[in-house]
């Protein structure tokens, strides 16, 4: 098998298939969070309480599934490629809720879902990502992780601050943040399992995934919980995501997007559709009106 075999024959299923169960997973963890009432801005122990919920419950053995497929993903194919696949997570989001408040969604919601798609296919048929060389230096690490690191302070800093939109949208940007560099040190992790557990166990790489995953999935918790709608947080959070990832595999891990005006501006432009159509599920998707209504 060659490696574009090897990309479109599992990497490609396999990171559809973290989508999709990322996505069920934001909308059974958003309807879970919104029946937690009361707390401050930023609830650390809110998985605690979140526990005794039954659909909470289910959303980590769906979160579960995702991680598995991703890490499957990542094994096979360059972080570049991977990352924005998963922009699709919105969509099966966007429809799942629909499922669990038995609705249909309307066709502007059907539109943006068709666009993320389009923007997508012709994202990933101009760009043809390279692998990099796998290895971290501290000279390639300091200047993003700088600006990451004060983009995330940033936002939990307003998150303390202000309420509402402000606080939904500062907690999804920290988590988008933190999620995109946990995507891209998980690269350097599965790379370290296809030596043997030893090896991930071994090395820096997994700890640095379970501590940004963490912080990251606690920080979502909290969004979904004060935000009355699903979309406008996970939909700041699967844009971010992807993006940063590429800013994390081109400048960390060394892959590279090829170059020339034309494919540098199919690429930007397929990557501005998909966000365009985030931007329209995240005015239309499902929203749930009260919190009362979350209880039935």
């Amino acid at each position: 098998m060659t490696g574009q075999d090897t990309v479109l024959g599992i990497a490609v299923p396999a990171a559809i298939l973290a989508a999709a169960a990322f996505g069920v997973t934001g909308a059974l963890q958003h309807r879970a969070a919104r029946r937690v009432e009361g707390g401050g801005p930023v609830r650390w122990g809110l998985v605690f309480t979140l526990l005794r919920q039954p659909l909470w419950l289910a959303s980590l053995l769906a979160n579960g599934l995702g991680i598995v497929f991703q890490w499957l993903a990542l094994s096979t194919a360059p972080l570049v490629f991977v990352q924005p696949l998963l922009v699709t997570s919105l969509v099966f989001a966007v429809f799942s809720s629909s499922a669990l408040r038995r609705e249909r969604p309307d066709g502007l919601v059907l539109l943006g879902a068709g666009l993320c798609v389009a923007g997508l296919a012709l994202f990933f048929l101009v760009a043809r990502p390279e692998a990099g060389h796998g290895t971290l230096e501290l000279r390639d690490v300091l200047p993003l992780a700088t600006g990451l690191a004060a983009m995330i302070a940033v936002a939990v800093g307003l998150a303390v601050r202000f309420a509402g939109r402000v606080r939904v949208l500062a907690l999804a940007t920290a988590t988008g943040v933190l999620y995109g560099v946990t995507a891209g040190v998980t690269k350097l992790a599965a790379d370290d399992l296809r030596r043997g557990v030893v090896a991930l166990l071994t090395h820096w790489h997994f700890y640095v995934v379970v501590a940004c995953g963490v912080t990251g999935f606690l920080l979502s918790q909290n969004a979904f919980r004060v935000g009355v709608a699903l979309a406008p947080a996970l939909a700041v959070i699967v844009a971010l995501d992807p993006l940063v990832s590429i800013g994390v595999g081109a400048l960390w891990l060394g892959e590279e997007l090829p170059g020339g005006a034309g494919r540098i501006a199919g690429q930007v432009l397929g990557l501005a559709v998909a966000i365009a159509g985030i931007a329209l599920l995240s005015q239309r998707a499902p929203q749930v009106s009260t919190p009362g209504r979350e209880n039935g």
